[in-house]
């Protein structure tokens, strides 16, 4: 097989860590932290005329066929064996591609036929049951014995996700091969990134039947970032009107130079010596039925919700605010900051101010971390105030219970839940060398809930174009 023949391009998973909600509306900001696990699509030419067969390795009977059509139209060629998020953005990617590009060039590659393979890191899905099957203790180092894109031996539907996106990594990473593949982008420059932004974003929408806050494809394109959503506006003509919407139409809704696309982005990365660890919980929520509860009440307690939202907010600019400060902190004077650092990740956060009363050198860095712990205190706060309220479990007890516990250990900045919150995931950030030991023995022996560690750590990083045999593992789902 040659390497000139084969597209491979990844996308990583995301963890929002501040604006659950909020992001719902233009008005306020996130800030999403792109992860180091990362799905990943492989493009290369097929064996038959116009087919295109999309293979997920992973999981059991997971083929889709499709055809492309004289019309440039994409037909499922199994009625009974269909995926919604891969037929849709095969569908409109090869739509806005066959706009763009040459008809010829476009009918030489199709007729070629195209072999489709998408596989996403370990971290995607519950590993649980594998390391049952092999009889090794939930932790981490069971999990790096696993095989990478380890194989489920059950259905896609049947799988249980950690919450890093994983649907729109997937969106991201099929729309940015396709057209890389197509030759429609020659690399992944800003322009190009905007364009499979677009793509993505349309793509994810009509798969889900709704217009999202959008901030995990976002990540999935540009890795860690803050973010403002985009106008739902823009999307509407194609979601209210789906099976009437022609291409040209279609080209100029994504199209970068013409569209009104009006979403922000900032990129960020968590300061120097800033770790994140992940964990999935075993209990499961459903984040659109948290989010209809929420939205809801806002609906019907207008006033309630804009004070509550617009407090929140405020705490949540102080923790994106106090970020930034740090990183400035750590470029002006880098060996202040690492002793604050280790300073202050012997002790726990709730006892730094002690440490700033001091008025050592590098008090400066000690109220930066301070500030960040506080806001983020009262970010939880306000957030169990809004499940009072509007009668969704954004952080429950149980939950409260083991985060209150996190934020305990010396060095944790951060404990909470990501996103919509619910019981599907927590995450940590902290400082020092200790604190991930400290936190995963703390998850492995607590008895309310099974907390399983993940491996995913932060990566800024957004789209990349890979090389097949650089990513260890990758090219065995091909066989």
């Amino acid at each position: 097989m040659s390497s000139s023949t084969v597209t491979v391009v990844s996308a990583p998973g995301k963890v929002l860590i501040i604006g659950g909600y909020l992001i719902l509306d233009r008005s306020y900001q996130g800030l999403t932290i792109g992860t180091d696990a990362r799905f990943y699509t492989i493009v290369k030419p097929g064996n038959k005329c116009s087919k295109i067969t999309v293979h997920s390795p992973q999981f059991n009977d997971a083929a889709w066929e499709y055809r492309v059509n004289d019309a440039c139209q994409v037909e499922a060629i199994n009625e009974d064996n269909r995926n919604s998020f891969v037929e849709i953005t095969v569908k409109y990617t090869l739509s806005v591609i066959a706009n763009r590009i040459p008809k010829q060039k476009f009918n030489e590659i199709i007729n070629q036929g195209l072999d489709i393979y998408i596989a996403g890191s370990n971290d995607f899905y519950s590993q649980r049951k594998q390391l049952e099957i092999l009889k090794l203790p939930l932790n981490t180092s069971s999990l790096r014995l696993l095989t990478p894109f380890n194989k489920n031996d059950i259905n896609l539907k049947q799988v249980h996700k950690t919450g890093l996106g994983s649907s729109a990594a997937l969106i991201t990473s099929l729309v940015a091969a396709l057209l890389i593949h197509f030759q429609c982008i020659d690399n992944i420059g800003n322009q190009q990134k905007t364009l499979i932004h677009n793509v993505a974003q349309m793509c994810h929408c009509l798969a889900q039947g709704k217009i999202g806050s959008g901030f995990d494809v976002s990540a999935a394109v540009w890795g860690s970032h803050v973010y403002k959503r985009f106008s739902p506006d823009i999307l509407n003509p194609v979601i209210q009107d789906e099976n009437n919407v022609d291409g040209a139409t279609i080209d100029n809704i994504v199209d970068p130079s013409t569209s009104n696309w009006d979403n922000e982005v900032v990129p960020t990365a968590l300061p120097p010596r800033f770790t994140l660890v992940i964990a999935d919980v075993d209990i499961g929520s459903n984040t659109p039925k948290l989010v209809g509860k929420v939205l809801a009440w806002r609906k019907a307690n207008p006033e309630q919700a804009k004070a509550l939202w617009d407090t929140l907010a405020s705490h949540n600019s102080m923790v994106i605010d106090g970020l930034r400060e740090l990183r400035s902190e750590y470029e002006n004077n880098k060996s202040e900051y690492e002793k604050a650092i280790e300073l202050c990740s012997e002790v726990k956060g709730s006892e730094w101010a002690t440490l700033a009363e001091q008025k050592t050198l590098h008090s400066n860095i000690i109220n930066g971390l301070i500030k960040i712990f506080q806001s983020f205190q009262k970010v939880r706060q306000f957030l169990r105030e809004m499940s009072t309220l509007s009668g969704a479990p954004i952080e429950p007890p149980v939950q409260t219970k083991l985060l209150d516990a996190c934020t305990e250990i010396p060095g944790v900045i951060m404990a909470g839940v990501p996103g919509a919150g619910g019981f599907d995931a927590i995450f940590c950030i902290g400082i020092g060398n200790k604190f991930v030991e400290n936190v995963e023995n703390l998850w492995l022996n607590w008895k309310e809930m099974n907390v399983g560690p993940l491996l995913a750590n932060e990566s800024s990083e957004g789209l990349k174009i890979e090389n097949l045999d650089s990513v260890k593992g990758l090219a065995t789902i091909l066989t």
